[in-house]
């Protein structure tokens, strides 16, 4: 059982009485088993290929836009990268490569913030003072 990057899990798909847990695959997923949302369990059975409607959807603990990375835990793991979209209140865990990814491997997205090498840490933007 695998995912690939741009597969949307969608949990209302089979499980209309859950929390509507949508999450999109951003990377790896050959190892994938399954997510464990509101003692159900979501699998490829539950790829949609658009997301529908917000309604019934209860956000949780999972901020939205937050990036759950297996690689930070597990770099030897297939790297599994998802990112929650909406719902998430009864989200437990995601199996993966015989792997548990729960709270303690999410990774917020910081805007604004210049990556690489050339990166400016200090903040600073060039010219100073005032005009």
């Amino acid at each position: 059982m695998a995912v690939k990057k741009g597969d949307l899990i969608d949990e209302h798909k089979r499980h209309p009485d859950g929390c509507g847990l949508v999450i999109k695959v951003m990377g790896g997923g050959a190892g994938f088993e399954k997510v464990l949302c509101c003692d159900h369990e979501l699998t490829e059975e539950d790829i949609v290929t658009g997301v529908g409607s917000s309604l019934g959807r209860k956000k949780g603990h999972l901020p939205v836009s937050v990036i759950l990375d297996e690689k930070k835990l597990y770099p030897d793991a297939c790297g599994l990268r998802v990112m929650i979209i909406d719902g998430g209140a009864g989200f437990k865990e995601i199996r993966c490569c015989g792997h548990s990814l729960k709270m303690s491997s999410m990774r917020e997205l910081k805007f604004g913030q210049l990556r690489g090498p050339g990166a400016d840490p200090s903040g600073e933007t060039g010219q100073q003072g005032t005009a």
